[in-house]
Order: C-alpha cells, then structure tokens, then sequence
C-alpha cells in the first residue's frame, strides 16, 4: 500500500467535495488501486467558516504550512482566479511537488510558465478538473485518442451560460429573468460576468486547443463573446428556421492555420449539441483516425469536479510511486502556427429599421459592397417608425461581415444582435 500526503490550497464548495470523495471512497480505492490519500493541512482565508466533517485541526491560514512542509508531496489547488493561485502552484512546483488543479484561468494565462517550472523540477502537474468538472477529457485527448490528428474541437463548455440559454429556449424567459434563476440555484455567480462574457469558456478552449493541436493556442489569442445580447426574439427565429443557440466554443485547424473562438451561434437543432441541455456540458472532437466523438456529462459543481480531482490524485500518487512521468506534464513546444481570427461563417443580423422606401435597398447595398451575399431578408411588421428586420448571410469572412455592418447608418437601420449560423458539417 501506497500513501502519499496531500495539502489543499483552499477548501470552499470543491474542496470540501474532494475532502467527502477521499474519505467516502477510501476503502475502495485503497483495495482497487493500492494507494491511501492522507490530506494532512488545508489553508483557508477563514478558519472559522462552517466546514462540516473536515478536522479543525487541519486547516491553517498561512501557505508555508502546505508549501513548506517537506512530507506533502502533492498540492492540490481549489483557490480559483489567477493570483495568489499561480504563485503557490510555481513555489510547489519549484520545489518537486506534484500540483494537482482544476483552476483553469491560472492554466490558461501561466500555462508555459507552470510547464516550464514543472519540467525542470521533474513534478507533475495535473488539471483533468480544469475542464468541463466530471468529463474526462483532457485525459481522453491526451491518452486515449493520442494516435489521432485533431481539425476540430467544438463545445458547450460553460455550465452557467448553457442553462441561462435552455431557460430562455424552453422556457421563454428573457436573459435577465434565466439568470436571476440561475443565481437563485447557484448556477450562476453574483458576479456572473466571467462566465456571461465567455471567458471562462475561452479560458478552457485555450487549454483543450494547445492539448489537441499541439501548439501554443494563448488566451489572449481567443476571439471571445457572451450570451447578453441573445434575445427572446433571436431565439424565436433560430426555432422557426430549425436551429439552437448555444454558446460554442470552436477550435479548427487546418495545415498550420488555427481558428479559435467563443461566441453564441446558431447550430441545427438534430445536431447532438443542441440537445445538451441545462447545467451539462459537452465537447465534440473531429480526429482522422476516431472521425467524430462526442463527450457528455456535468461540467460543474463541487462532486463531478471532486471526481475529476480524486482521479488526479489516484494517478499522480502512482507516478510518484512508481517514477513515471505524468502524462500530462508536456511542455508543448513552439510550432510556427498561424491563429487566424478572420475566420468565416454564416450570419443571423437582427436590425430595426425605417419603415420607408429604399431602406432594404441602402441595406442590400451595404451588403454586397463588402461581397457579403445574402441569404434571406424578412420583415414582419409595417407601420410608422421602426420595425424589426432578419438577414441571414451566405458564408462570410468576419472582416467583411464587420464592415458592411459599420457601413450602414442609423438613420436607415440600428443593429440589435448578430449571431453567427454554424452548420457543424464535416471537418477533416
């Protein structure tokens, strides 16, 4: 029998998910898998917050009784947010320890950094939690489908947004009234902003990009948008005209062009995505040799994330054990990839527009000024004043799309909301 000691870096919702996992989970783990996890300190802001079950005794406010302690061999980090979480992680790596995270934007704004540092020492860095809580796909990217050669990977990655969104569509809430509910059910943080704006999504498409490519895909390369200017009637259109709105993250390569971005758009409603409801998450992955994969499950909250977390501990306590290099402690190395973010797609444009002679023309023409070719125009009301107009687009390039909407004027049209179509055919 194999036992490692473990210190906690933090110890809210997750950490106490892990904490009930290892102990709930020991004895069979220790009779499967041979190892005994002995958690031995916990630093916390708060020690005397309400933590049912875990021993006053293990907790402590100052990072040396975790970092500096030479019998805890693995970290394992629930702090969240970038700092002080990515210093702690680089002063454990730095001095041998396996880190064990699911703190994605630490991951994504320090990744070359954090391997680097771990790389040297010869610790492990493990953050299978890091993306999409219980489903397993880091591992399933990097292990299970290593013989593949990835051109896309396409998800619903945020648990939040994606139930605001099914609200909205099975409900008929407007956006403020789905994400009071999901405040209310602890789906969506009181400050929801990282998550509505699609950051924690590009967050996490910059982690499974680099993984499944190959190459560097940084953070601040991503093109990112939120879900807060989806309205009720965008979603209307997209269920008359046999599509879903979603919050895709989207990553595609092709030779040594990358195209990564995150942004609400319109997939066809019998695509498997569409039917990813609620809090859950899923990512589909286009390989050359497994074509088209698809995997589903809850991508948040504090037991599916524990399981994903547990399982790192299991397999990094092994490849102390054992002396194996982690399989995921690869520093991936400089490739001269091109990320381009003229990327193309289709487009929905919802406009109010003057009710008068000549407006859909002025339109037209903007359009076509820019090679944007339109698909479908359609104008449900009449009278004085404004009224609502739908275009959708042919396929375009961003750029174009930009500058044929900046070219009309107010006068002839106000735009409301622009949601990009994405059929979700074939990619190889």
């Amino acid at each position: 029998m194999h036992e490692v000691t473990i210190g906690f870096l933090g110890c809210g919702n997750i950490g106490n998910g892990v904490w009930r996992l290892i102990n709930e989970m020991a004895p069979a783990i220790e009779h499967r898998e041979k190892v005994r996890l002995r958690v031995k300190r916990m630093l916390v802001r708060n020690m005397n917050k309400a933590r049912p079950n875990v021993p006053h005794e293990l907790l402590t406010t100052n990072p040396d009784d975790v970092l500096g302690d030479p019998e805890i061999s693995i970290v394992a980090e629930f702090m969240g947010g970038a700092e002080p979480a990515n210093t702690y992680m680089q002063r454990a790596l730095a001095a041998g320890k396996t880190v064990v995270t699911a703190n994605k934007m630490a991951l994504a704004l320090n990744w070359s950094k954090l391997q680097a540092t771990a790389t040297a020492s010869g610790a492990g860095l493990f953050y299978e939690a890091s993306v999409c809580g219980g489903i397993p796909i880091i591992r399933t990217i990097t292990t299970s489908l290593q013989a593949n050669r990835f051109s896309r990977v396409v998800g619903i990655i945020n648990g939040t947004t994606n139930y605001i969104l099914s609200e909205m569509t099975s409900k008929g809430l407007d956006y403020a009234e789905a994400l009071a509910q999901a405040q209310r059910l602890g789906l969506a943080e009181p400050d929801p902003s990282a998550d509505v704006n699609g950051l924690d999504a590009a967050y996490k498409l910059s982690i499974l990009s680099t993984l499944a490519f190959h190459a560097r895909i940084p953070f601040d390369r991503i093109y990112c948008e939120g879900i807060t200017g989806v309205a009720a009637e965008d979603i209307e259109f997209g269920r008359s005209a046999g599509y879903t709105v979603k919050l895709l993250a989207i990553a595609k390569r092709a030779g040594q062009t990358v195209e990564a971005r995150v942004h609400p758009a319109f997939i066809p409603s019998d695509h498997p995505l569409a039917s990813v409801s609620g809090s859950y998450n899923a990512v589909f992955l286009t390989g050359n040799a497994v074509d088209d994969l698809m995997l589903y499950g809850r991508g948040a909250g504090d037991m599916p994330t524990a399981s994903a977390i547990v399982s790192d501990l299991i397999n990094a306590s092994k490849a102390q054990h054992f002396e194996q290099p982690t399989f995921l402690n690869r520093p991936i190395p400089p490739d001269d990839l091109t990320i381009d973010a003229n990327f193309r797609s289709k487009f929905y444009v919802r406009m109010s527009v003057a009710d008068r002679v000549g407006v859909l023309e002025a339109l037209a023409g903007a359009f076509a000024r820019q090679n944007v070719s339109i698909a479908s125009m359609g104008q449900t009301k009449h009278g004085p004043g404004r009224v609502p107009l739908t275009v959708t687009t042919h396929e375009t390039c961003e750029s174009a799309m930009r500058a044929a909407l900046a070219s009309i004027s107010e006068e002839t049209a106000i735009v409301r909301s622009v949601i990009r179509i994405e059929e979700l055919g074939e990619s190889r």
